[in-house]
Order: C-alpha cells, then structure tokens, then sequence
C-alpha cells in the first residue's frame, strides 16, 4: 500500500481530467502543470505577464496544500510558448525567491504544444522540511 495522498486546490482542475493540482509521499510533493488562468474567472488572460503572475501564485496555493511552501520548492520546470521571452517569469520568480543564495533551480522548455490560450506553465517539486 503507497503512503501517496493526492491534493486539490478549489477552483483549479485540469479539465475533465482526473489528475491532482499535487501529489506527495513522505516529504516530496510534485505538482501537475500549473497554468497561469484566472481563479476568480476561470478564464486564460491574454497577457504574458498576468498568466505568469496568476502562475506563480497558484504554485504557492498547489505546495501549500500539499503542506510546502514556496521556500520548499527545489525544482520548477517552466514551459513557454515558442517565441516569447523570460522577463515575465523572471519578475516573478525574483518576487517569489528573493534570496540568489536560496532559489530552486529552474529549467524552462519551450513547448508548441501548450494549449490553447495557454503562454505558459510549470510544474514544481517540493521537499518538506
């Protein structure tokens, strides 16, 4: 029997798909892809720079379900759409991991296949102390 738990955030789900915002056993938890959509609307915004803003507070609301916090992250993988460029997520990414001798490592993969409306997104993997 796996000591795996499964956790959602209200308001988030990957469409009809039967898959968790995060998973966790022991101390690990590894999120699914996290979008940057509206919560309040459930909308995709148009803009870069919001869906990287809704994406990055959403991570936080997904890790801290599952009992981490942003300073628990070690790992973010971060999928782009072809073309753009990374200053929005680095805005972010400095206002979440302030600290340049404490921040996760961050791979960002450029990925066509994004879906529609979607500009970006990520997945993290947490370690709880």
């Amino acid at each position: 029997m796996t000591s795996r738990r499964s956790f959602e955030v209200d308001g988030y789900r990957h469409g009809a798909n039967p898959i968790p915002a995060a998973a966790r056993i022991g101390n690990v938890v590894m999120t699914g892809g996290i979008s940057g959509i509206d919560l309040a609307t459930g909308e995709m915004p148009d803009s870069l720079d919001t869906q990287c803003a809704n994406m990055f507070a959403l991570m936080a609301k997904v890790v801290a379900a599952a009992g981490a916090g942003v300073e628990d992250v070690i790992k973010m993988t971060v999928y782009l759409r072809p073309g753009l460029q990374r200053d929005a997520i680095n805005r972010e990414w400095i206002k979440y991991f302030p600290d340049p001798h404490s921040r996760p490592v961050r791979h960002t993969i450029i990925n066509e296949h994004l879906a529609p409306k979607m500009l970006v997104q990520c997945e993290v993997m947490a370690i709880v102390p």
